[in-house]
């Protein structure tokens, strides 16, 4: 399974905010991009994803820039995956065989298992842990 580069970009973006980043004073896009090596107009896209979902606050003007909202500390890996890819299932059982597909079951069960692991996991977690934290 492979999730997007631009929720890879996402999580680091996150990553990145919560270890640097003050609520009165906003990272700019392109210190974001330069951080990751990404252009600011793909990471601009990204970031408008996630201002959307209210994972992150925009502020325009001179000073502007992206920074966390106040309550960030409950921000799941699930919550920045959601905001990139959507809330679809990765597996869908394309056959017509009825109700009750045995794969889908596997599949479906699998999916939670996942998405348990990814809602209880926490950007905090890893400014808490930093030796777990990338540079």
């Amino acid at each position: 399974m492979k999730f997007s580069k631009g929720t890879n970009y996402a999580l680091h973006t996150m990553l990145h905010l919560a270890m640097t980043s003050r609520m009165d004073k906003p990272v700019g896009v392109q210190q974001l991009a330069e951080q990751q090596s990404v252009s600011p107009t793909y990471l601009s896209k990204i970031l408008t994803k996630l201002v959307k979902e209210r994972l992150v606050v925009s502020a325009s003007g001179a000073h502007g820039g992206y920074a966390l909202p106040r309550d960030w500390e409950s921000i799941s890996f699930l919550d920045i995956i959601h905001a990139i890819e959507g809330k679809s299932s990765l597996f869908d059982c394309h056959f017509n065989h009825g109700e009750g597909c045995a794969i889908e079951k596997v599949m479906s069960t699998a999916e939670l298992k996942m998405e348990e692991e990814l809602r209880e996991t926490k950007i905090v977690d890893l400014v808490n842990n930093k030796e777990a934290a990338p540079q």
